[in-house]
C-alpha cells in the first residue's frame, strides 16, 4: 500500500448540478508543487450496494431499462443505502423491493469504487443465501424482469450483450471466488 502524500486542495467549487449529481472542480497542489485542476463528480455519499442473490442453485437477476445505454440491461439488483439503514439492512430491502426474495444470510464480499478518478462514490457487493419470497413495493417505473440463471454456467453471462454493466461483472467474479465455482 502506498504511502504518498495527497495532494493539497487548495481550492473547490461546485461547476454543475444536476438532480442526481454535482461536478466539483478541485485546484490541487500535489507534493512535488505541481498544480493540476481535477473534475469530479460527487454522489450523494450515503453509497450503494449490490447484490448477487443465489436460490436453489440459481443466480437471480434482473433485467432492467438503464438510462445511460437506452437499453434493457441484465444486471444483479442494485440500490442506494437510505438514511439510518445500514448497508445490509439496504441490501436486503433492495432484494426484496427489486426481485421479490429476502436473504436468511448476506456475506459483504468487497467494497468496490466506481470510476475513482472523476466519481467520490463507493458500492458494498454481497452475496445472498438462504432466500425466501418477500416483497416490498421499491421505486421502479416498471416491475424488473427476474431471469434465473444456472450457478454452475455463471460463466456463459459473461457471452451475453446484455450482461455488460462493470459492477454486475465484477460481482459475479467476486461471487464465483467466495463460491469457489469452477
Amino acid at each position: 500500500m502506498s504511502h504518498r502524500q495527497k495532494p493539497e486542495i487548495l481550492h473547490r467549487e461546485v461547476v454543475a448540478r444536476s438532480r442526481l449529481f454535482q461536478i466539483e472542480q478541485l485546484h490541487l497542489r500535489f507534493a512535488n508543487q505541481v498544480e493540476r485542476y481535477y473534475e469530479r463528480m460527487k454522489g450523494n455519499n450515503r453509497g450503494a450496494v449490490m447484490i448477487v442473490p443465489v436460490h436453489q442453485g440459481q443466480l437471480l437477476l434482473g433485467r432492467e431499462y438503464a438510462a445511460g445505454t437506452h437499453d434493457y440491461e441484465l444486471g444483479f439488483p442494485k440500490g442506494l443505502i437510505d438514511p439510518g439503514e445500514t448497508p445490509a439492512e439496504a441490501a436486503n430491502r433492495e432484494l426484496q423491493e427489486e426481485i421479490g426474495f429476502a436473504a436468511g444470510e448476506l456475506i459483504l464480499l468487497k467494497e468496490l469504487s466506481l470510476a475513482p478518478g472523476y466519481f467520490a462514490s463507493r458500492m458494498q457487493i454481497f452475496l445472498a443465501q438462504s432466500l425466501t419470497p418477500s416483497k416490498l413495493e421499491g421505486d421502479e417505473p416498471e416491475p424488473i424482469e427476474v431471469v434465473s440463471w444456472p450457478l454452475a454456467d455463471w460463466q456463459d453471462l459473461l457471452e451475453r450483450a446484455d450482461f455488460s454493466e462493470s459492477r454486475s461483472v465484477s460481482a459475479l467474479f467476486l461471487a464465483q471466488k467466495h463460491l469457489k465455482l469452477k
